[in-house]
C-alpha cells in the first residue's frame, strides 16, 4: 500500500491515508479522524472488551464517522481499500456509497471467502466456506481459528452477517494480485465482472542484483506452521554441508529451533527479525530462496523482490506461487509438504552454480517485464476510470 502511495504521488496525484490510530503509523493529515486502535490477536482478556471488539469487527461507528469526516474534507475521486476487516470493518463503505464515491479493493488474503483468512483448518487446506451463503456451521465444526470454538464462532458470525447484508456490495472492483485469488473470489460468490487480476509490482531497477551464484539457502518470513519452514529444515538435513538461514519471527520459532537442533545440527541459523536491507543482503548471498508453503500464498512481494535481485526461488505448488515461477526457467516448483522433493530441488541448485545464475537472471528479466511499477499504475488508473472515478488532475510540481 505504501509503495503504491509513493508511486501515485510521484505521478503527481494527491493521496491521503485513512486507518486506525496506531503508534506505528506515520503522521497523517487526517489522523484526528482515525478510530481508536484495538488489538484482536490475541483478543482482550476482559469480557466487556471482548464483546466490544467482536462488535467492532462487524460494524464500527467510529470508523464510519471518521470516514464521513475525511470524505467531506478531502472529497476523493476514488477510495482504494486494502485490509479494512476488523479494525475498520465494511462500515466505512456506507459514506462512500452515499456520496457516489467509487471504491476499489486490493485483496491481499482470503478473508472475503474464509472467516479465518487462510483457507486452512486444523488439518490443512480447507475451502468449506468458499460459497455465496452464510458460513456458520463449517467454522464451528472445524474450529478453524486456532482450534478455538469461541474464536471460530465469532469469525463465523462476522462473515455470515456481512454476506447476508451484502456489506461488500459497494466495492466496484476487487483487485486480485494472483489469478488464483481471482478464481477463489468468483467461486466465493463475487461477480466475475467485479474481479480483476492485477499483479503486485516492485521497482526492480532499485533492487541490487546478486553477483555470482551465492551459497546456502535462505527463508524469509513469518515463522508459522503454514509457511512450511519445518519442511525446509528437514530438506536441508538431507544435504550434508549445505546451510539454511531463517529470518523472521513468529509462534513456531522455538519448535523450529528444536527441530533444527535435532535433525540438522549446525546447518540452520536463525537470525530473527531483520530490516529490509538485511533481508536483501541475505537473499543476495544465497544460492536460492525457499518458500515451501503449505497454504495458498497469494502473491508474496518477497518473492518478487528476491527474483528482482537475480536470486532464484524454490516454491510450493500452491495458490499464486506457481503463477510466479516458470519451473526450470526462472525458479523451481515442488509439491507442498514434501521435504524430499524440496531437498532434490535444493541439491540441483547446490550442485550447479551456473544453473542458479541462469535462473536468477531469467527471474530478474521477468520481473522487469511483467511486474513493472509504471505498468501497474497505468492499469490501476484504468480501473479507477472504469468504475467512474474522474481522472485526477496532476498536482503542480514545484
Amino acid at each position: 500500500m505504501l509503495d503504491l502511495v509513493d508511486l501515485q504521488r510521484a505521478a503527481g496525484h494527491e493521496v491521503e491515508l485513512f486507518g486506525m490510530d496506531h503508534p506505528d503509523n506515520p503522521s497523517q493529515r487526517f489522523a484526528a479522524h482515525f478510530p481508536n486502535s484495538v488489538r484482536l490477536d490475541p483478543p482482550p482478556t476482559e469480557a466487556r472488551r471482548r464483546v466490544a471488539a467482536a462488535g467492532r469487527m462487524i460494524y464500527s461507528r467510529a470508523a464510519r464517522r471518521g470516514m464521513e469526516a475525511v470524505v467531506r474534507s478531502f472529497r476523493p475521486d476514488v477510495v482504494h481499500l486494502h485490509n479494512i476487516y476488523h479494525q475498520l470493518s465494511p462500515s466505512i463503505l456506507r459514506p462512500l456509497h452515499k456520496r457516489g464515491i467509487p471504491a476499489v479493493m486490493t485483496v491481499h488474503d482470503y478473508k472475503l471467502v474464509c472467516p479465518s483468512y487462510r483457507l486452512l483448518d486444523q488439518h490443512g487446506i480447507c475451502e468449506a466456506c468458499v460459497g455465496a451463503g452464510p458460513v456458520l456451521t463449517a467454522p464451528l465444526r472445524r474450529r478453524c481459528k486456532d482450534g478455538s470454538l469461541g474464536a471460530s464462532a465469532v469469525l463465523a458470525v462476522e462473515s455470515s452477517v456481512h454476506r447476508l447484508l451484502g456489506s461488500w456490495d459497494p466495492v466496484a472492483r476487487f483487485l486480485a494480485p494472483s489469478a488464483f485469488m481471482a478464481d477463489i473470489l468468483v467461486r466465493g460468490g463475487f461477480p466475475a465482472d467485479k474481479v480483476v487480476h492485477l499483479p503486485n509490482f516492485v521497482d526492480a531497477g532499485a533492487i541490487t542484483r546478486r553477483v555470482g551464484p551465492g551459497r546456502g539457502f535462505v527463508f524469509v518470513g513469518r515463522l508459522s506452521a503454514e509457511k512450511g519452514v519445518d519442511v525446509a529444515i528437514r530438506a536441508v538435513a538431507l544435504l550434508p554441508g549445505e546451510t539454511l538461514t531463517v529470518a523472521g519471527g513468529g509462534p513456531e520459532r522455538e519448535r523450529l529451533e528444536a527441530l533444527a537442533a535435532t535433525v540438522a545440527p549446525g546447518q540452520v541459523r536463525f537470525v530473527g527479525h531483520v530490516g529490509k536491507d538485511e533481508v536483501a543482503a541475505l537473499n543476495r548471498s544465497a544460492r536460492a530462496a525457499l518458500l515451501p508453503a503449505r497454504w495458498h500464498e497469494n502473491m508474496p512481494l518477497s518473492i518478487l523482490e528476491t527474483m528482482a535481485a537475480a536470486v532464484p526461488v524454490v516454491v510450493s505448488d500452491l495458490g499464486g506461487l506457481p503463477e510466479m515461477v516458470d519451473p526450470g526457467r526462472d525458479g523451481l516448483v515442488v509439491p507442498p509438504d514434501d521435504h524430499v522433493a524440496l531437498a532434490a530441488a535444493m541439491r540441483e541448485l547446490a550442485d550447479s552454480p551456473a544453473l542458479s545464475e541462469l535462473l536468477g537472471d531469467a527471474g530478474r528479466a521477468k520481473v522487469l517485464e511483467r511486474y513493472d511499477a509504471a505498468q501497474h499504475l497505468e492499469v490501476l488508473m484504468g480501473q479507477y476510470a472504469a468504475v467512474g472515478a474522474r481522472p485526477p488532475a496532476p498536482v503542480a510540481r514545484r
